[in-house]
Order: C-alpha cells, then structure tokens, then sequence
C-alpha cells in the first residue's frame, strides 16, 4: 500500500487533486447536516419544507448534466471545477449568512440550491474526468481509491463536527465553513497544470450529444447500471436527505445521532477504499453489486428502529459497499469509455443514475408524514435491494473486466 501511495505522490496533479478532494469533503460532511437542521429550525418548517430545500439542487443538475458533459469535453476540465467550486462558494455563503443573521427562509435556501445544482451540473462531469487526465490506465484504481479514501476522511472529520457545531451553535457556522472549504478546494484545483485542450472542430453541441449517446447506449453493461441505479439513488438520496434526519428529529439528540450515522458510514467508504487499493477484483461489477444489494441493511435498521450502535455498524457496512463500488465503476468507465467522449457518457449516466432522485427528495417528507418514517425507511431498503439484484441478471455487468 505504502509503495502505490508512493507511485501516486509522484504525480503532482494528483497530489492536488487529492488535497482538494480531501478539503472540500470536510465542508461536504458539514452541510448536509447543517442545512437539514437548518431547514428544521426555521419557524413553522416541516419534512416537506425539508423534502423542498434538499430536492432544489438537484431539478437543474439534472436538466443541464448533458450540456455540462459536452462542455467539459471541450475546455480544459480543471478549470471548470476550479471555477464552479469559487462560485459556489458564494452561493453557500448567502444561505449561511441568512441563518446566522435571523432571517433564514425556506425560499432563500431553495434559490441558492438550485443555482448550486446549476453549477453542479458543469462540475460533475468535467471532475469525473479529471483524474484520467492525470494517471495512466494502469494506475486508475489506486488513484480513484486513494481520492476516495482522503475525501471520506475529509468527509467523517466534517460530518463529526458538523454535529457538534449544529447541536452547539447555529447551523450557519457550519454552512459558513463549508463556503470556505469550497473557495480554497477550487483555488487549487483551478491551478493543477493540465494539457490544454486540443481543440476539435465539432457541427455542434447536438451532434456532440449524438455521439455521446452512441458511446453510452453501446454498452448494456452501462445502460443497465444506469437504469437500475435510478432506482438505488432515489432510495438511497431520500434516506440520506430527509429520511434520515427525521428519523432523527429531537433538536438536542438528533444532529448528533445522525452525524454519527454519517460518520460511520464514511468510516465504512475509508475501509471500502482500502480494500480496492490493495485488491482487483476479477469480476468488479459482479461483486460490487452483491455488496449494493446488502447495503440497504442501513435502512431496514434504521427502518426498525434499532439501537444506535447497530445503526452505525450498519451504516459502516453500507459505506465500505458503495466505496468499492464507487471506485469499481468509475475505473470500469475510465478504462472502457474513449477520454474525448468520457464526459459525455458520464453526463447521460448521472441523467440516468440520479433522473428520478429528485422526485424521491421531494416525495419521501410528505410520505414520511402520512405513512410514518419508519415505514418509508423500510420501502427504501427494498427498492435498493431489488434493484441491486435485478443488475445481475445481466450477463455483461456480471462478466465484465477491467484487466
């Protein structure tokens, strides 16, 4: 392990990258938790108040992914990361301000989601690749390992102390923070020295999407990942941005349960990273979706209300499953898909992966009211397990290899 981390540091790029990755997802591991307590404490707010806000990020993320994928194959990917990390710092910065100033509202914190979500969907395609840009092939998955392993440390330092800081002192300071980790992850991935861009004359951005979705659709292996994850991720995103919270709900005990959660489920993706740094698995798919369909162990034991300390062994399960799946698919996609198109797919797969999640934010707090939140817990673990399995039925997502 110490000699890949030592092959890695070589690069310079990466080690930038890393760091980035690893201060961004301190602020990362902050807001989720401020932001939900934040919602909670505004005057009059319920779950569907909470559904509202946690869902306004993800309507525009959605419905200009595929823009950001042909974009993203076309500049310099670095800086559009670099950029929208800035930007969005500000943005982050009004919704802290409001609360710490006393005049928090429900329609603030939407505006300010949804442009994030706006700038999100330039970020995510064009950071999916920056990676490949950096390493060689061969070195793919210790690298997507090793940047998966220092954002879940920056993450489990963020969401424990983000308890803290909401239980303690207004949720804005922990917003607050999480602004400041953007600015300064964004000042230095705007500075790693890429290649420029070899500048490729194209009829337009249609026929770049064209293309795209030819590379996409030509691989079932992806498709049906794709397809079944749009129903992994709208389970998955409704535990973790409303469900859970709710579960969760007394104003002194529950920040500081959930962030335990939160942290144990990092602490889970810390494990997971270092398994997949040390091991290929001949069959990645195949085993990393085994392990997806035993994660919703997390929801049924939050959904049967267990005892906090096997809600957390849980969540630490559920962690270490979706890091190695994480760093097995996006390996798989590196390695498969063309670097001159891969923004392109990545874009249609998030479309695809995450389309539906956003019905299932808003959704799951009204559901949670008339149904009860223990039931909806219960209906998210089994969609998440259906799903899982149903990808196995496929023969090239079982076979499929990245040697």
């Amino acid at each position: 392990m110490l000699a890949q981390l030592k092959a890695l540091h070589a690069y310079k790029n990466f080690t930038m990258l890393a760091s980035a990755r690893f201060i961004s997802n301190v602020g990362n591991g902050i807001s989720p938790i401020a932001l939900a307590y934040g919602v909670l404490s505004i005057e009059g707010a319920d779950g569907g108040d909470l559904s509202l806000v946690m869902a306004a990020r993800y309507f525009p993320l959605i419905a200009f992914m595929l823009f950001g994928g042909v974009f993203a194959d076309r500049v310099q990917r670095n800086r559009i990361v670099g950029g929208t990390d800035i930007i969005g710092s500000i943005f982050a910065g009004v919704s802290a301000i409001s609360l710490i100033g006393g005049f928090p509202s429900i329609w603030i914190l939407v505006a300010m989601g949804a442009i994030f979500g706006l700038l999100n969907a330039l970020w995510w395609p064009a950071m999916s690749g920056v990676l490949a840009e950096i390493l060689p092939k061969e070195q793919l998955q210790e690298g997507n390992a090793v940047i998966g392993l220092v954002s879940n440390i920056g993450y489990i330092c963020g969401a424990l102390s983000g308890g803290v800081i909401v239980a303690t002192f207004n949720p804005g300071w922990g917003l607050l923070v999480d602004a400041i980790t953007f600015l300064v992850a964004g000042l230095i991935v705007w500075n790693i020295d890429l290649p420029n861009k070899t500048r490729l004359e194209s009829p337009g951005i249609l026929h770049d999407l064209k293309v795209g979705w030819r590379e996409f659709i030509s691989r079932s292996w992806v498709v049906t990942m794709v397809f079944c994850f749009a129903f992994i991720n709208m389970s998955f995103e409704s535990m973790l941005q409303v469900l859970g919270p709710l579960n969760f709900s007394d104003p002194q005990t529950g920040p500081r349960a959930w962030s335990l959660n939160l942290a144990g489920m990092t602490a889970g993706m810390m494990i997971g990273g270092i398994i997949v740094l040390k091991r290929k698995f001949k069959r990645p798919l195949f085993i990393s979706m085994i392990l997806i369909a035993f994660s919703s162990v997390w929801d049924f034991s939050l959904g049967f209300e267990m005892p906090l300390i096997i809600c957390i062994a849980a969540a630490i399960f559920s962690g270490l499953t979706i890091e190695i799946f994480m760093v097995t698919w996006n390996t798989s996609l590196q390695t498969h898909v063309p670097e001159e198109s891969y923004s392109r797919v990545n874009s249609y797969d998030a479309l695809g992966s995450y389309g539906i999640a956003p019905i299932g934010i808003v959704i799951a707090g009204p559901l949670a009211h008339y149904f009860g939140v223990d039931t909806m817990l219960i209906v998210t673990g089994s969609l998440t397990f259906i799903a899982a399995c149903a990808s196995l039925t496929v023969k090239s997502v079982r076979n499929l290899s990245n040697a």
